[in-house]
C-alpha cells in the first residue's frame, strides 16, 4: 500500500488549502475527492464554468468566481489527486499510520496516511413538510449544483421557501441569470433585526461578509419577486408532482401554482466520517445539529484526525480556506517539516481571516434560526425517505421504549437505506428528543459503520486484493 503524509477528503476550499499549505511544507499529499473536478459544493464545476461557460461565472457571482484561484494553486501544488473517487472506510488505530479505503475506477484502493483531514463539508438541512417527496420539490442547495454544473434549472412556476443566507444568494443568481421566479416564501421568524443587533459589534469583525449580505437583501427587493414574510404551515400539494404550494403568512392562507418548490432550511455539518472513526461530537444548540469537537488547529478528539471547513462547524467558504491552511500547517508541525515557531508565524493571516469570518456566525445564526417545529414532528410526514418512515412512526418507537435512534433503527429501519442516515439522522434526534423530554445531546445520533455509502460488490470484494 502506498503512504502519504497526509490524506485529504474533500476538494472544497478547506481541502484545497490543506493539500496547498501541505504541499508547500514538503508533505506528501493525496486529496480523494467524489466529484470529478475540484472546488466542492461552494464551487463546484468553477474551473469547467471559467473555462467553457464564462457567462456563469457573471451571475454566479465574485465569491464563487473567486474559486479558480485556489483551485488553480491546488492544481500546480503537486498533491496527488483522485477525482471521482470515494472514502467509504477508514480505520484509524490508536498509534501509528491510518489506513484509507477508497472505491475508485469500479476497484477499491487501500492507501496509508501519517496524518487525515477531514473536508468533506456540510449538507443541507432535511424539510420535512408535507408534500416534500413529491417529484418537482427539491432543496435549493441541489439546484444550485445543477445550476452550476450544468446551466440548467427547474421548471416555473418555480417557488423558493425557506430562510438563511444560501436562500437570499440564489435568489440573487437567479435574478442576475434572468431565471423567473414566481414567489419567495421567507420562513424567517419576524424580527430577526431585533435578534441580530446584540450580536452586531462582534459581527463587524466580519464586515466584508454583513456588506454581501446587504447586497443581496438589496438584490432581492430589487428583483420584484412577490416576497410573503413569516411563512408557516407550508405543504406541497400535487398527485404525480407538485402543482401548488400552500403556506400561511401574516395570519391568512395562500396557495401559488407551483411545478418547482426549493426548500432550504440552512446547513449543518456532514458527520458520516466523524461518526465512524470515533470523534468526540457536541450538540450546537445556535445551529441545531452535531459537530466534532475539535482544537483551534481543527484536530478532533481521535489523535492525527483533522476536520477543516463546514464539517467542523457551519461558517462559510472563507472560514473553510482559513480553517485548511491552519489544519495544513499543524500537520506540517507535527510531521517535523515547520519548526513550531515557523507555525505560528504562517498562522497569523489564516488564524485572522477565520476570526473574522466565524465572528459574523452568532448574528447570523440569531437572525435565521433553524425551525424547532422539525422537534415536534407528527403523523404521516415521511421522516426516513429511503425507508419511507413516517414521524408517527418514530414516536410510536419512543413510546415503545426507544431511547435513542439507533434503537429506533432496529424498530423501524429507519437510517438503513441507501443515505445511511444523513437524510433522517438529525429529524430522527430531534422527534426522539421531543418525545423523551431531553436534549438532543442526551439522545445522541446514529452509529454509523462502514461502508458509509453504497458500493458495488466488485468494490467490496476488491478490498482483498487492495490490502
Amino acid at each position: 500500500m502506498t503512504r502519504f503524509d497526509l490524506v485529504v477528503i474533500g476538494a472544497g476550499p478547506a481541502g484545497m488549502a490543506a493539500a496547498v499549505t501541505a504541499r508547500e511544507a514538503g508533505l506528501s499529499v493525496l486529496l480523494v475527492d467524489e466529484q470529478p473536478e475540484p472546488g466542492g459544493q461552494i464551487w463546484r464545476a468553477v474551473e469547467r464554468n471559467k473555462r467553457d461557460r464564462p457567462a456563469n461565472l457573471s451571475f454566479l457571482g465574485e465569491d464563487y468566481a473567486a474559486g479558480a484561484v485556489l483551485a488553480g494553486r491546488f492544481r500546480s501544488c503537486g498533491a496527488e489527486y483522485w477525482p471521482s473517487a470515494m472514502v467509504w472506510h477508514l480505520d484509524c488505530p490508536e498509534k501509528g499510520d491510518k489506513s484509507v479505503v477508497v472505491a475508485r475506477n469500479g476497484g477499491t484502493e487501500q492507501v496509508v496516511a501519517g496524518q487525515v483531514l477531514i473536508a468533506s463539508g456540510a449538507m443541507e438541512r432535511p424539510v420535512p413538510v408535507p408534500g416534500w417527496t413529491l417529484p418537482g420539490v427539491m432543496t435549493i442547495g441541489a439546484a444550485q449544483t445543477v445550476l452550476k454544473s450544468s446551466g440548467l434549472y427547474p421548471d416555473a412556476p418555480l417557488v423558493l421557501a425557506g430562510s438563511g443566507p444560501l436562500l437570499l444568494l440564489f435568489a440573487a443568481q437567479c435574478a442576475a441569470a434572468h431565471i423567473p421566479v414566481s414567489a419567495i416564501l421567507d420562513t424567517t421568524p419576524s424580527g430577526a433585526p431585533g435578534r441580530g443587533l446584540p450580536h452586531l459589534p462582534r459581527a463587524m469583525l466580519g464586515w466584508r461578509t454583513l456588506l454581501k449580505g446587504r447586497k443581496l437583501l438589496r438584490a432581492m427587493k430589487q428583483s420584484g419577486v412577490p416576497v410573503y414574510r413569516d411563512v408557516r404551515d407550508l405543504a406541497a400539494i400535487g398527485e404525480a408532482a407538485v402543482e401548488r404550494v400552500r403556506f400561511t403568512s401574516g395570519g391568512e392562507s395562500h396557495e401559488l401554482p407551483a411545478a418547482s418548490l426549493l426548500l432550504h432550511e440552512g446547513v449543518v455539518p456532514n458527520p458520516q466520517l466523524t461518526r465512524l472513526i470515533g470523534c468526540d461530537h457536541r450538540w450546537n444548540a445556535a445551529q441545531r445539529c452535531f459537530h466534532p469537537v475539535l482544537d483551534p488547529w481543527g484536530e478532533s478528539s481521535v489523535p492525527g484526525i483533522f476536520v477543516a471547513g463546514d464539517g467542523g462547524g457551519i461558517a462559510g467558504a472563507e472560514a473553510a480556506a482559513a480553517a485548511g491552511h491552519l489544519a495544513g500547517l499543524a500537520i506540517a508541525g507535527r510531521t517535523g517539516t515547520m519548526s513550531e515557531a515557523e507555525r505560528d508565524l504562517k498562522a497569523t493571516g489564516p488564524g485572522d481571516r477565520l476570526l473574522a469570518a466565524r465572528a459574523v456566525r452568532p448574528m447570523l445564526d440569531a437572525m435565521y434560526p433553524p425551525p424547532a417545529w422539525i422537534a415536534a414532528l407528527d403523523g404521516d410526514i415521511a421522516v426516513c425517505r429511503c425507508e419511507e418512515v413516517s414521524a408517527r412512526a418514530v414516536r410510536g418507537a419512543a413510546a415503545d421504549g426507544a431511547p435513542g435512534p439507533n434503537q429506533a433503527k432496529a424498530f423501524l429501519r429507519a437510517g438503513m437505506g441507501p443515505c445511511q442516515g444523513r437524510m433522517c439522522g438529525l429529524t430522527v434526534t430531534e422527534i426522539l428528543a421531543d418525545a423523551h423530554g431531553k436534549q438532543p445531546d442526551a439522545i445522541g445520533y446514529y452509529r454509523i459503520r462502514p461502508p458509509i455509502k453504497p458500493v458495488t460488490v466488485g468494490e467490496l470484494a476488491a478490498l482483498d486484493s487492495a490490502g
